[in-house]
């Protein structure tokens, strides 16, 4: 989480939301991003989308099954219908998301399978993002 931590400060000093994703298998990190919807233009740019694609490239396959996603955000919708599709065994987040998290919608998003752990040095995934917004507003 602390990888992911780091990512979230890159994305912060680009003027991105601060929100970083790692994914780790047996004991590897095989993908690591941040937010990039403003670099990119393009608001399907999320820190997990970009990580999740970096891994399914390492690993040469689209199903992530026995990987880890450490992320500093509870997911949104769409990263966590990305997450059910790549069947992702494990998300680990910081910070909840009360307004656009996917547990809001549904835990259903989710694969059955998936474990889920939150709360995950949710304090400084909070800082994080609470200057961010401060500094922007």
């Amino acid at each position: 989480m602390r990888l992911a931590l780091a990512e979230a400060e890159q994305a912060g000093k680009v003027g991105e939301v601060p929100v970083g994703a790692v994914i780790v298998s047996e004991n590897t990190v095989i993908a690591r991003a941040h937010n990039l919807t403003e670099q990119l233009t393009d608001v399907t740019a999320h820190a997990e989308l970009l990580a999740i694609t970096s891994a399914q490239h390492y690993l040469g396959s689209k199903v992530l099954k026995d990987c880890t996603l450490y992320v500093t955000l509870e997911p949104c919708v769409m990263c966590a219908g990305a997450i059910f599709w790549s069947q992702i065994s494990q998300i680990v987040w910081g910070a909840s998301d009360l307004k656009r998290g996917f547990q809001t919608f549904s835990k259903d998003i989710i694969h059955k399978r998936t474990e889920l752990i939150a709360g995950v040095l949710a304090e400084e995934s909070e800082v994080l993002l609470k200057d961010f917004f401060k500094k922007i507003r």
